[in-house]
């Protein structure tokens, strides 16, 4: 189907490309480094879908010299940057496979035995708790992996998910920074989570685990999730605890979160106002289903159209966070496809509105997007591809319909990852 090119789709466009931009760790991470240590070794370790751009920056920026560092990072398959003395193994996300297993094994082995004078360099980004794969004693990975794909599609948030990740690994939770200790232990983290929350960020590995095992077991319970028995036993006895924050071998550990999902948003709001429009940012923490999530989100719009209220057009209504889904269907979806197919059928073409939902790492769930637009001749163009919006919507078809249309976002690998991006934009009324 021929693709509608207009002004609206170049602005939505650059406002997501002014959203990633911010949050690349070329340019976010320089100014967080370290002296290097007066004595003693620096190792680098870190995952995350950003992790190889991360390793690439502390090469390009670090203030000794670059020959002495030494390390590996994990990142999702694709992900992967060159680097010259840090290692880059790439593995499986959202489900672990093998290859994380082995690099999550030898970022454990490189961090043991530090000294005092040494300092452990951690690059944490979204995707990390997958890429960090090292089950807990008497779970398999393969076990470990079908825990991970039932809470996926159980519509569980990322905390709930990170809570039960943890407490069922040998690396997150706390894990690594009490490997490394007596070493001092700095992390910079770009967060992929609503609320900025490092102990959930790449499921903490290197923080205090405020959530129980009596949390993790809630949570399994509560999505109707079946565990291994070995893992059932460890959260039923509080084998499987997680270190918490009296810790003595966390009086080293220092952490920073140097990209957000705010500062994403409030860079796509400067470059809104280079166009014209008045940006509204709802918030950089939005959950719950994505279907839902349009709903609401639709309805703003529609007020800002039809009443100016809470924001008069020309405008565009910016959020982020994490939003869900609950996979009932049988159809190719992420979360940000199936928001637009939502936000689709709330807003019934309404001919002013335009909008844009990206996941900021170029990957939408676990297809070759980061999203899709939506605008306001879509469901005239799926009606007339014989596309029912309404029932792909119950199947998780998003994907399907913006495919047909000509209308997915595709990018590649960005690099970095402040979870979604969404902007609604609402043009004036002609005057009459």
């Amino acid at each position: 189907m021929a693709v509608t090119f207009s002004p609206q789709r170049t602005l939505l466009r650059g406002l997501f490309d002014a959203a990633v931009a911010a949050a690349d760790p070329a340019r976010c991470l320089p100014a967080w480094l370290p002296e290097p240590p007066a004595a003693g070794r620096t190792v680098i370790v870190g995952a995350g879908k950003a992790a190889a751009a991360m390793a690439r920056a502390v090469e390009e920026n670090w203030r000794g010299d670059p020959a002495r560092l030494s390390g590996l990072v994990v990142t999702r398959y694709g992900h992967g940057a060159p680097t010259r003395y840090i290692e880059v193994v790439e593995a499986a996300h959202p489900a672990p496979d093998a290859a994380g297993q082995q690099a999550a094994a030898r970022i454990l082995d490189a961090v043991g035995g530090m000294t005092a004078d040494d300092l452990v360099l951690v690059l944490l980004s979204g995707g990390g708790s997958a890429l960090l794969a090292a089950p807990m004693a008497g779970i398999a990975l393969a076990e470990k992996r079908g825990v991970t794909k039932a809470l996926l599609s159980s519509g569980a948030s990322i905390g709930e998910i990170n809570c039960v990740r943890k407490h069922l690994s040998a690396i997150k939770g706390g894990r690594l920074a009490l490997a490394a200790a007596p070493a001092r232990v700095l992390t910079l983290a770009i967060s992929d989570v609503p609320g900025d929350d490092l102990s959930t960020i790449a499921s903490g590995p290197t923080v205090p685990d405020p959530t129980s095992c009596a949390d993790a077991l809630e949570i399994v319970t509560r999505y109707g999730i079946e565990l291994p028995a070995a893992a059932r036993q460890a959260l039923l006895t509080g084998a499987a605890e997680t270190p918490k924050a009296d810790d003595p071998r966390f009086a080293r550990c220092e952490s920073h979160i140097i990209a957000t999902a705010q500062q994403a948003l409030a860079a796509a709001a400067t470059a809104a106002r280079t166009q014209g429009f008045v940006p509204l940012v709802l918030g950089d923490a939005i959950e719950g289903e994505a279907r839902e999530a349009a709903r609401v989100l639709g309805g703003i719009a529609l007020s800002c159209a039809a009443h100016g209220v809470p924001l008069p057009a020309p405008c565009v209504l910016l959020s982020g966070g994490e939003t869900t889904v609950t996979v009932s269907g049988k159809g190719r979806g992420g979360r940000n496809a199936e928001f637009l197919l939502g936000l689709a059928l709330a807003l019934g073409g309404h001919e002013r509105i335009h909008a844009i939902a990206c996941d900021t790492d170029g990957i939408d769930g676990s297809e070759d997007n980061a999203g899709a637009l939506l605008l306001p001749d879509t469901p005239a163009r799926a009606a007339a591809a014989a596309i029912d919006l309404r029932a792909r919507l119950v199947d998780n078809d998003a994907y399907g319909v913006f495919q047909a249309l000509g209308d997915l976002v595709v990018t590649g690998p960005t690099r970095t990852n402040v979870n979604d991006f969404r902007a609604i934009l609402i043009e004036p009324a002609e005057k009459k």
